[in-house]
């Protein structure tokens, strides 16, 4: 109990938003101080609507497509919340992180304002942090070593197959996360699977399970970490759907850590648990695009089985059927159980 409070305490005092300001100009321009700055995951937000004006640009927001345009001198650049790409005609520009909505407003980290935005326009930005004690906030590698910290095995000699499973739906509350073209959030996508997950883990497995959210509403860091902080947790689920600027890309991405310290058993890694999911839900009839190794936050450093499940694109057409439908939720659900299932039994095999 005292390592639980302990990492609470800890992730509350860094996490907290304070009061800040920035100050930004065009290169030779007046600044202009923009006081509403939000601080999420180690990173400073903006609102899109304060900064474009700044810049001499406009933008606005399409409520049916759900993508945000911005008017340039160079044509029409495009993105959209929860989409890590900025598109411009026929170029693409990988943000450093995506666009979110924030209390209401859609907002854009700072990156996007000195670095990837003035690239793509061939810009000059003046940009200064006026609150620069506020950065107190931990960046993303102190970050990653508090996930580190909470994904580390602790399995007790003896133990077989899987004791308990953490599911993280992500987003919830004020942050939608992507959406589809016809108003399809990816927090409704992900809870709704989490869910059928949940009960099938519970009703055939007979497992614990631990849900960071279960039903629509924000979450601190401390509540998202608090499902990953059980000792007897043997894999964690993190479910997610992304968007593309193009409605090409398609199906399942399954994401791990880059690097990972094999038990001494070599059981239990994640690749092992994304292999088995990848398996069930290519049974299933459903498309998986790739396992990929990326050094994604959520992932950490540590050791616990972990996998990111990018439930598919809500801006392909093939993929939003599935996911807008609660057959689809079933089903993938169904399929995520099964791989789990097999995870389980390999390992328990693997262990006696």
């Amino acid at each position: 109990m005292a390592r639980i409070l302990f990492v609470l305490l800890l992730v509350l005092s860094v996490f907290n938003v304070a009061d800040a300001a920035v100050q930004l100009a065009l290169e030779g321009q007046p600044p202009v101080t923009l006081s509403e700055v939000y601080h999420r995951d180690g990173a400073v937000y903006l609102a899109v609507d304060e900064v474009l004006p700044v810049l001499g640009l406009s933008g606005s927001w399409d409520s049916v497509k759900h993508v945000y345009t911005i008017k340039t001198s160079w044509g029409r650049a495009q993105m959209s919340p929860g989409s890590q790409f900025l598109r411009l005609g026929g170029q693409f520009q990988m943000l450093t992180n995506p666009p979110r909505f924030i209390d209401g407003r859609l907002r854009v980290d700072e990156n996007f304002v000195v670095i990837h935005l003035p690239a793509l326009l061939n810009l000059a930005v003046d940009y200064r942090d006026l609150d620069p004690g506020v950065e107190q906030m931990p960046t993303q590698s102190s970050l990653d070593r508090l996930f580190s910290f909470l994904l580390r095995k602790q399995r007790p000699a003896g133990v077989q197959g899987l004791r308990a499973v953490a599911i993280d739906p992500g987003h919830g509350g004020a942050d939608p996360g992507s959406m589809g073209p016809a108003g399809l959030k990816e927090k409704e996508v992900v809870l709704a699977v989490a869910q059928g997950l949940q009960k099938r883990l519970k009703m055939h497995l007979g497992l614990p399970v631990y849900l960071s959210r279960d039903a629509d509403y924000s979450l601190t860091a401390a509540q998202r970490f608090a499902a990953i902080d059980k000792p007897e947790v043997d894999a964690l689920i993190l479910l997610h759907a992304q968007a593309a600027l193009s409605e090409t890309p398609r199906g399942v991405v399954l994401f791990i850590r880059p690097r990972e310290q094999q038990s001494a058993d070599q059981s239990g890694d994640s690749m092992g648990l994304a292999v088995q999911l990848r398996q069930a839900l290519t049974r299933a009839g459903i498309a998986v695009a790739a396992i990929q190794r990326a050094p994604l936050l959520p992932l950490g450093q540590g050791d616990l089985p972990t996998v990111l499940v990018e439930l598919g694109y809500l801006s392909n057409a093939v993929d939003r059927e599935m996911l807008g439908q609660p057959s689809g939720h079933e089903r993938l659900a169904e399929a995520l159980y099964r791989g789990l299932q097999a995870f389980a039994q390999q390992n328990q095999e693997i262990q006696q």
